[in-house]
């Protein structure tokens, strides 16, 4: 077989070639905890506004469900993910050395409302003890891997000795999303749930809640919540810094930008800062307590 022409391009096996291909668009997602004409809202905006930033190509890629999100960072199928507590914790353990970029200002000290029906008879109470009160009550969860639907919920609970066979026929439900408890609990299909604060209060605000049909009834304790994370590799396959280029991108956002301020209000809050993935040690021990880490 005579020698290639100089500058003739040379013959590789597809795999190789396969290999040496750049991956060139950073895919993101987040869990669905609310409903999708919000998320499919958001993540948009986030996804060009990141483009325009670091000078890649960014698409939003949405997911079914909480596990969904995590089985899709941990196959590599997702670059950048907003996660809750527990969720982020779940795709850390998957996918070792993964990096924890950035939450907003108010995830440091994240809350659970607990909300009744105004039809179920339950009151406010002032601590954790009077949880007790929703023994034999219709009860709902959002998600199961919800941290703030679920996972610290069913915690504080657990502390006013309520486990979830004591609910009204044995068993809490799922609701799959905030929206989706305030909605159940406001119809009175359920006695009382919990939910993450900041939709909550989005709904009051909106006047999707609405204060005859529904109420809360206990604000829980702070803990640490949503964060976003990154895969390990992206500095091999976008280039050297690339990791540390998309967290200053997301710390830099601020309400001076209209397009920064769109997006930091539809996440309910001022701005990023910086996350420590340690912070999240309750919200793993817990996940163990509960069975949703193992």
């Amino acid at each position: 077989m005579p020698p290639l022409p100089s500058g003739a391009p040379g013959l590789l096996p597809a795999a190789q070639a396969q290999q040496k291909a750049p991956q060139t668009v950073l895919r993101i997602s987040a869990i669905p905890d609310q409903k999708p004409e919000k998320l499919n809202r958001l993540y948009p905006l986030v996804a060009n506004e990141l483009s325009r930033q670091l000078g890649v190509p960014v698409k939003y890629v949405p997911v079914t469900d909480y596990t969904a999100a995590v089985t899709a960072f941990r196959t590599g199928d997702l670059d950048l993910v907003w996660f809750g507590g527990l969720t982020g914790v779940q795709a850390r353990l998957q996918k070792p050395g993964a990096q924890v970029l950035a939450q907003r200002d108010i995830d440091a000290s994240f809350h659970s409302i607990f909300i009744a029906s105004t039809r179920s008879g339950l009151k406010p109470i002032t601590g954790v003890k009077g949880l007790a009160q929703l023994k034999g009550k219709r009860f709902t969860f959002g998600s199961e891997s919800s941290t703030s639907g679920r996972l610290m919920p069913e915690y504080f609970l657990g502390k006013a000795g309520v486990k979830t066979t004591d609910f009204s026929g044995g068993t809490a439900g799922f609701s799959g999303s905030h929206d989706a408890t305030i909605a159940l609990v406001a119809s009175g299909a359920y006695d009382a749930g919990a939910v993450n604060e900041q939709v909550w209060r989005a709904s009051l605000h909106d006047g999707k809640a609405k204060r005859d049909k529904v109420i809360a009834i206990w604000k829980t304790p702070g803990y640490q919540d949503y964060h976003w994370i990154a895969q390990p590799d992206l500095d091999r396959r976008f280039g050297k810094g690339f990791t540390a280029k998309l967290k200053g991108a997301i710390l830099s956002w601020r309400p001076s930008n209209p397009e920064q301020k769109v997006i930091l209000g539809l996440f309910g809050a001022q701005q990023f800062t910086a996350a420590d993935a340690k912070a999240y040690g309750q919200i793993e021990q817990v996940g163990r307590q509960i069975g949703k880490i193992r």
